[in-house]
């Protein structure tokens, strides 16, 4: 049987699935009897230990479970998760999952709860290029993007209001095929009963008070939340004192910004390319 030589040193990646079989051989265990133990097959196993295969937070909790080390391997696969993200942001996922209220406003871009997967993509795939994250670091931002978006359909789900400057529904991205699903995608959000979607057009000028994207959250028990961040880095309010002056900038945003059906009416002008 050949046996692959592990590179923990080359990725984190590589480093959780060394750890894995570290783990497994100091007990003499085989990768069947790992998987036996962790209700994986042996060949998904391998993937792991060798960094083909990212681990997920279900694989991190059996591994500890297996091996009785607490949670040092979702530890580790959160670090893992961490370093495709900016600051702030992991935890602040955490919390949108669960929160009651959800209220974003975004620049250039558009925000990952209502991104196409094809854009998503795109999106992550520039950033490789331009040698910003790893592919390993790619694969991880669309899954976490897609992961964020079940939150929309979940039992009970949050009220979500999005604010998008203009720009947003302007910059190209992908192509022509992949920016008119993508603005298809907008308006079906926008038909959603539990959503709001406006469009803070240019000519707003020195009424619009944001400059960078802004995400505030109302968790189950009223307290606010809330995450900025910059080019290089994030950051997560807790305090919701903090909170509160961004929250009353935000509704005046709304109340400058078009209604909803005429910022669905520029997003379906947009598509047919006309002013």
């Amino acid at each position: 049987m050949n046996r692959k030589e592990l590179q923990p040193d080359s990725s984190p990646q590589a480093a959780f699935g060394a750890h894995v079989r570290r783990s497994r051989e100091d007990r003499g265990w085989r990768q069947e009897d790992l998987g036996d133990r962790m209700g994986y097959a042996s060949a998904h196993i391998s993937a792991v230990e060798t960094g083909r295969k990212m681990p997920t937070l279900r694989f991190s909790r059996s591994a500890d479970r297996a091996f009785g080390t607490g949670d040092m391997f979702e530890r580790q696969w959160r670090e893992i998760r961490s370093g495709a993200l900016l600051e702030g942001f992991p935890e602040y996922v955490e919390h949108e999952g669960r929160a009651a209220e959800i209220r974003l406003y975004e620049v250039g871009v558009i925000p990952g709860l209502l991104q196409t997967p094809e854009y998503t993509s795109v999106l992550a795939d520039s950033a490789v290029k331009r040698g910003a994250i790893t592919p390993d670091q790619a694969s991880e931002r669309v899954r976490i993007v897609a992961e964020r978006q079940s939150a929309l359909v979940r039992t009970r789900p949050p009220l979500v209001s999005v604010v998008l400057d203009e720009s947003c529904i302007r910059r190209p991205v992908g192509g022509a095929a992949v920016m008119d699903a993508q603005l298809a995608r907008l308006i079906e959000f926008a038909d959603l009963p539990n959503t709001m979607l406006q469009i803070a057009t240019y000519d707003l000028g020195e009424r619009r008070p944001f400059d960078l994207p802004l995400y505030i959250l109302t968790l189950l028990d009223r307290r606010l939340m809330s995450y900025a961040e910059s080019a290089h880095r994030g950051h997560l309010e807790r305090e919701t004192t903090s909170v509160l002056p961004l929250l009353t900038a935000y509704h005046q945003l709304q109340a400058e910004a078009p209604s909803q059906a005429a910022s669905v009416a520029l997003i379906n002008q947009t598509r047919k390319g006309t002013p």
